[in-house]
């Protein structure tokens, strides 16, 4: 188990910033081979928000492209998602999701199905 907590969250109105962080907590777990940010999708399941990989590669929801940005703290095993520009349409729960293994794709479209670790959620609410 790796407990990853994430914060940041709140209630803003459009047009303003957030910034959200994922932090790893406790022992360092090895190498973190990927990370995400997710929040729901259509229907059912995560939809994927951004991620970004172990060289430095981001890829983005193109709902989302412009908006936001991925980041990570090069010493610690904490990730950030800076949202500037929020819509309502971004109001969600936000979930961050890590990978200690090499996965065949780390990008938006390979989904939520290659991340094993996931937080909790912070919740972001965008008003008009």
């Amino acid at each position: 188990h790796v407990p990853l907590l994430e914060s940041g969250g709140g209630a803003v109105q459009a047009g303003e910033s957030l910034r959200l962080s994922c932090l790893v907590s406790g022992y360092p777990y090895g190498l973190l081979y990927c990370m995400g940010w997710f929040r729901p999708g259509p229907g059912k399941g995560r939809g994927g928000v951004s991620t970004f990989t172990i060289d430095c590669w981001s890829d983005y929801a193109e709902s989302v492209k412009g908006r936001f940005t991925i980041s990570k703290d090069s010493a610690e095993d904490i990730w950030y998602l800076q949202m500037n520009n929020l819509k309502p349409e971004d109001t969600a729960t936000y979930s961050c999701a890590a990978e200690y293994e090499l996965p065949s794709k780390c990008t938006v479209r390979a989904g939520s199905a290659i991340f094993a670790y996931w937080g909790h959620g912070t919740q972001v609410t965008v008003s008009s």
